[in-house]
């Protein structure tokens, strides 16, 4: 996600479109990983895709509220779940992304006189006359 050491090639470890992550996992879990996204402005706009096995209400709800842009529960056959996996991929590839620059870092917007003036920009987000310096 930062981009440094061996990850700094953007060519190679492209900035992520999106980000799918399991509520259950070693060391850490899916809501950790949502606050942590959703509390970096710089990675709030990444749409965050939680799948898991948990059909839970109470975590689909925590889910939502902490970002999460859509939940998922893990079908039982490997074939059903190459399938969802498919349609995933598929949606999360056409929706489009605010544009960030080689680092994935994003870049600053002109927004006045525009519905989007009235939010602040993240304060990492770079001016578009900046990159091509």
């Amino acid at each position: 996600m930062m981009g440094e050491g061996r990850f700094a090639d953007r060519k190679s470890y492209e900035y992520p479109t999106f980000i799918m992550t399991d509520l259950k996992m070693p060391g850490t879990d899916g809501f950790t990983v949502l606050e942590h996204l959703k509390g970096n402005p710089e990675w709030a706009i990444i749409p965050a895709v939680v799948f898991t096995s948990s059909s839970d209400l109470d975590d689909i709800k925590k889910s939502y509220m902490l970002g999460a842009s859509s939940y998922h529960v893990k079908p039982h056959s490997m074939e059903k779940l190459r399938e969802q996996l498919k349609i995933l991929h598929e949606y999360w590839m056409t929706c489009q992304t605010p544009e960030v620059d080689v680092t994935g870092r994003q870049l600053h917007t002109d927004s006045i006189g525009k519905l989007g003036e009235r939010f602040q920009q993240a304060s990492g987000a770079v001016d578009q006359t900046e990159v091509g310096s």
